[in-house]
């Protein structure tokens, strides 16, 4: 049984949730190949190599595979997908982009979002918000994977000595093409991948009364700052900094939701969360539900008077 792992790459590093589906690839047991498919990506398919847990590297090299094109990237997959039992790409806008058009190819049913690996054929993924577990088997010959990052524990970056080989990449398709990416730049560690996030919702009132009480928490924590869906639909923050079932999910050593209710559909996005702090004025919020530290009082002055804490 050989699995193969579709990496997310920059063309220059190995990004995290990459290290996270290797694990569950590890889980299923048998030999782990992971796809490097970029331009000028050797620098990628190094730190590839470098992954404890992979045996080989396919790095496929060609400039219609810069941009990450699913069009591209689905036709080098589909030349060598026969060679394997499984196909694992992480659940990101990178993965959910891709693994679709490979199943749809390869006429078969696609497992979405798994979060613990059962047997060889049978996994578990969330459903209904995460309120309910549920349990699929598998009898396709190919079974091809997404993989929620914060349902397994990264493999280590280091200490492997994988093999890299190179395969032909596939032809452009000619359906799609590159236009235009706007990445943002953040000075703080990156929401997905952050040890620490602080999160505000509709209670702090304003995006102004967001950035005055959080940023200094955060600074404080070293920590990446996140929101609920209502305090994006507000306009307090990017649609970048949510966090929730229709957001970013998440699962830090230590999240802080200050003036979060809890809906369901954020609490999907972090209730993983390995210690959760709440912070509302109202006792009946359900976000006390979930948490393991909770503060009943006023945001505005419970979180500067943690920050004098901190000092």
């Amino acid at each position: 049984m050989t699995i193969l792992v579709i990496a997310e790459h920059d063309n220059a590093s190995i990004k995290a949730a990459t290290l996270n589906t290797i694990a569950a690839a590890s889980k299923i047991g048998g030999d782990i190949h992971v796809l490097v498919a970029g331009s000028n990506a050797q620098a990628a398919a190094d730190a590839a190599a470098k992954i404890a847990g992979v045996s080989k590297v396919l790095l496929a090299d060609a400039p219609q595979l810069a941009d990450g094109l699913a069009e591209n990237i689905d036709g080098t997959v589909l030349q060598i997908a026969k060679n394997y039992s499984h196909i694992l790409a992480p659940a990101t806008a990178y993965g959910k982009n891709i693994a679709p058009r490979i199943a749809a190819h390869l006429d078969v049913a696609q497992i979405s979002d798994i979060t613990a690996v059962d047997s060889a054929d049978t996994f578990e993924r969330p459903i209904y918000a995460g309120n309910a577990i549920a349990t699929v088997q598998s009898s396709d010959a190919i079974k091809v994977i997404t993989v929620r990052s914060t349902g397994f524990d990264p493999v280590a970056a280091e200490g492997g000595s994988a093999l890299v080989e190179k395969i032909e990449a596939s032809a452009d398709a000619g359906i799609s093409r590159f236009v235009s990416r706007e990445l943002t730049k953040l000075d703080r560690p990156e929401l997905t991948s952050a040890q620490i996030i602080v999160s505000g919702g509709r209670g702090l009132g304003s995006g102004e009364n967001y950035m005055k009480v959080l940023e200094p928490l955060a600074d404080k924590l070293g920590a990446a700052l996140g929101a609920s869906r209502a305090a994006v639909d507000a306009g307090f923050v990017p649609n970048d900094y949510q966090v929730g079932q229709t957001g970013k999910i998440v699962a830090p050593s230590l999240y802080v939701a200050v003036g979060i209710s809890g809906a369901i559909q954020h609490l999907a996005g972090m209730k993983d969360s390995k210690v959760i702090v709440a912070i509302n004025k109202d006792a009946e919020a359900p976000i006390f539900g979930v948490a393991d530290y909770g503060l009943v009082g006023d945001l505005f002055t419970v979180v500067p008077d943690l920050v004098k804490e901190l000092g």
